[in-house]
């Protein structure tokens, strides 16, 4: 992709951003108004990401090729995807994790305020499962 078209997509990008959100301040004072804001940004937004995707991926295939000769293994690939994996994957169960440990140390907190440390140590410990994923994806990425 040219200079001018990632110069032309950023652009994009930023009106997408601008528009609705000058459509948001010098609209009427309706409800509507919040829906039609929303509804253009992500016109435009998704719009242009698309048109960008498409302009990225319609290239000739000269880094595949360059990969290709280089001799890039079977190895290579599936430790990339081991990396995305583990990242994810930890994400996820950190995601849920933290999800019923805050609802929970919310609800004992609002019966009781000196139960605060520890339930937030119990939200941190949560936290971490991420952090060890993503750790793990930088040893794994370190040895490829």
């Amino acid at each position: 992709m040219t200079l001018a078209t990632k110069i032309v997509f950023i652009i994009a990008l930023i009106v997408s951003i601008i528009v609705p959100f000058g459509y948001y301040l010098l609209g009427e004072k309706t409800k509507k108004r919040y829906k039609r804001a929303i509804g253009t940004n992500a016109f435009f937004f998704f719009g242009a990401f698309v048109i960008a995707s498409v302009m990225m991926l319609g290239g000739p295939d000269v880094q595949a090729a360059e990969a290709a000769a280089s001799g890039s293994g079977l190895a290579e690939g599936l430790g990339y995807l081991a990396a995305a994996l583990v990242t994810g994957l930890s994400c996820i169960g950190g995601g849920i994790a933290v999800a019923s440990a805050a609802s929970a140390a919310l609800g004992a907190i609002s019966e009781d305020s000196s139960v605060l440390g520890k339930s937030l140590i119990f939200v941190g410990l949560a936290e971490g499962v991420c952090l060890y994923g993503l750790i793990i994806s930088f040893m794994i990425l370190g040895n490829l």
